[in-house]
């Protein structure tokens, strides 16, 4: 018979003190979360030991602490913000390119280019109407535009989307330049 040898019993892993103990007959991770404090998040895993139930891991602390900020994406001032109701007058029915920003307040990548979004609309005023529409309150756009990733960009003229003028994901103000440029060349306003 062959003798497996390890080294990992050397190691000695001193047992990690326990953030709160519950004892609880029947355990289940969701009844034990909710029976650990009404007023405190803890952040963990549980572990058994007969009856016991013990969190390890991080540490607890007050909800007010461990709030996530609810960010948005604001529009500038080049940038109108529209909903499903506005679409037709503001982006089909417009004499002038419209570059249509889909985008979610928690999509990180749509936060990420915004700044470059606001560059856009006040270095190309006088050429294109830039505009905004949130994705999770305009679902009927989403589903007619088939708006799969985020941010979404698409130009409109004459009340119709340009071909191949859509593009999904963060992209650079240089790419973005180059983007709107060559968009802009296609349909003969640049």
């Amino acid at each position: 018979m062959d003798t497996i040898v390890s080294n990992s019993a050397l190691l000695f892993i001193p047992p990690l003190p326990p953030v709160r103990t519950v004892t609880s007959n029947s355990y289940s991770p969701t009844t034990s979360a909710l029976a650990l404090s009404s007023k405190k998040l803890f952040s963990g895993f549980f572990y058994s030991s007969g009856s016991q139930r013990r969190q390890l891991g991080l540490r607890n602390s007050s909800s007010s602490a461990r709030t996530v900020p609810k960010f948005t994406v604001a529009s500038g001032g080049g940038i109108q913000q529209i909903n499903e109701t506005q679409f037709q007058d503001t982006v089909l029915n417009s004499d002038r390119p419209v570059l249509v920003e889909f985008v979610a307040n928690w999509c990180g990548p749509c936060r990420l280019i915004s700044p470059a979004m606001e560059w856009v609309a006040q270095e190309y005023r006088d050429r294109l109407t830039v505009v905004k529409i949130d994705h999770d309150a305009n679902p009927k756009l989403i589903e007619e535009y088939k708006v799969y990733g985020l941010p979404a960009l698409i130009l409109f003229t004459n009340g119709q989307e340009v071909p191949e003028s859509r593009r999904e994901g963060a992209i650079t103000k240089v790419k973005l330049k180059e983007y709107v440029d060559a968009l802009l060349e296609s349909v003969s306003v640049a």
